[in-house]
């Protein structure tokens, strides 16, 4: 009839959900989920941090790292979006660069300067979708001095 919980057989679920939604999600909400994960992992590492939870701390930027390597530098279109990818490039190594020295010193304000680093650019990104859906702006709007904000 029913067998007890098994954690293979809902891991194996929750990794089948995860690979279905990266299919159905747009890029600018995938790119919005890299920042809120490298944010995330930067506080959790800062969390284990304080508690001492060496591994912790060592998992948590690990995982900050990849996601600012393999997700947010990768999604770059370096050869279309000119200084402003260029900068970003430029910002992703630095943090991670800093984030690697955070973790081998235990040094929490290096990790705080990566998240004040990170954090407008997020808040940017996701103002991008709210304010435009994702388009270029109208005529008007950059008539009207407004900055001109366009989907990478």
């Amino acid at each position: 009839m029913f067998s007890a919980h098994n954690p293979r057989a809902a891991n194996a679920y929750q990794r089948i959900n995860v690979e279905t939604s990266m299919h159905t999600i747009d890029q600018h909400q995938l790119v919005s989920l890299l920042y809120e994960g490298a944010l995330g992992s930067i506080a959790t590492a800062r969390g284990a941090m304080a508690r001492g939870d060496i591994v912790g701390k060592c998992n948590a930027v690990s995982k900050a790292v990849r996601i600012i390597e393999e997700g947010l530098s990768t999604a770059l279109d370096t050869v279309d979006g000119g200084e402003l990818a260029q900068n970003l490039g430029a910002l992703y190594d630095y943090c991670v660069r800093r984030l690697i020295l955070a973790n081998a010193r235990n040094d929490d304000a290096m990790m705080q300067e990566v998240m004040r680093l990170i954090e407008p650019v997020a808040l940017g990104w996701n103002e991008i979708k709210k304010n435009n859906n994702g388009m270029a702006p109208s005529a008007d709007a950059t008539a009207s001095g407004q900055p001109v904000l366009v989907e990478a």
